[in-house]
């Protein structure tokens, strides 16, 4: 297949497979997804996912109908199906099938949603362009819901402005980016928000944070602010479909670029732990 789309058990195209109007993830976008790359037949950092996705599940209070293991042997072998050295490997839960209320329905299975296709996954770069925007997002920022309409219209605007990303900041304090997450090097440290209710536990800032510990780099978990995203000597966004990427402008103004050194030595120890999760 060069495509594939599952649906509670049911096997076609990503145009064969539909959802039934009546899922909760139509109406109220109620469920919850994770993401990541698959290359050779394996998927990258399967159980890290997998465990996030099972967090998101229950501090949503969304019962899945499965365990992990047979959740990763499903995906295993869905990947497997596709015609493609690497592809991008989707997945979903809804609060189920009922009809249309905001109280939970009583005694209903969650539905499971997975989509998979061909996507070269992105290598380390120093070429991103970065606007910034004041981060509007509920206060849930660390589940990985489907409830995503102010990252969607964040990337809008930084398509718009001919840029790559949106920084998004609570006040004075930068949290996260539309779809990655953000963090910078300053005077040889790695510094990154903390992992709270304000950001996604995003699966590629831990290995960043992993690379940085062994390679001696000093990591610091903390609030940063604005000022110092602009001082920053690099600034480094990263997700599971770009592991690592640097920026060189920052709302139209160069940025980056004062401590190459440092990053390579990093970006490098990502491509390498990247390439050995596949081989």
């Amino acid at each position: 297949m060069e495509t594939l789309a599952y649906y509670n058990g049911k096997i076609g195209t990503l145009d064969e497979i539909s959802i039934p109007v009546k899922d909760r993830s139509v109406y109220f976008g109620d469920g919850i997804y994770d993401a990541t790359m698959s290359r050779n037949g394996k998927i990258v950092f399967l159980d890290e996912h997998i465990d996030r996705f099972f967090n998101s599940a229950r501090l949503l209070e969304i019962e899945l109908p499965y365990t992990k293991e047979e959740l990763r042997v499903l995906l295993l072998d869905l990947v497997k199906k596709v015609d493609a050295e690497e592809m991008f490997v989707y997945w979903q839960a809804s609060r189920g099938t009922a009809q249309r209320s905001h109280e939970y329905p009583k005694g209903v299975k969650a539905n499971l949603l997975i989509t998979i296709w061909p996507k070269k996954a992105t290598r380390p770069n120093c070429d991103q362009k970065l606007m910034t925007a004041e981060d509007i997002r509920f206060q849930l920022c660390n589940i990985k819901t489907l409830n995503l309409i102010p990252s969607v219209m964040a990337s809008q605007r930084a398509a718009e402005h001919g840029c790559d990303e949106t920084v998004f900041h609570r006040g004075n304090i930068v949290t996260e980016c539309a779809h990655s997450n953000v963090s910078i090097l300053k005077d040889g440290v790695f510094i990154t928000h903390p992992a709270d209710n304000h950001i996604l536990p995003g699966i590629a800032r831990a290995h960043l944070i992993k690379n940085c510990k062994e390679l001696g780099i000093p990591v610091e978990e903390r609030l940063f602010t604005v000022e110092e995203l602009y001082n920053a000597d690099e600034i480094i966004t990263s997700s599971s479909g770009k592991p690592a990427c640097a920026a060189k402008e920052l709302n139209g103004q160069p940025c980056g670029g004062k401590d190459g050194a440092t990053l390579k030595r990093l970006f490098d120890a990502v491509i390498a732990e990247f390439a050995a999760s596949v081989s």
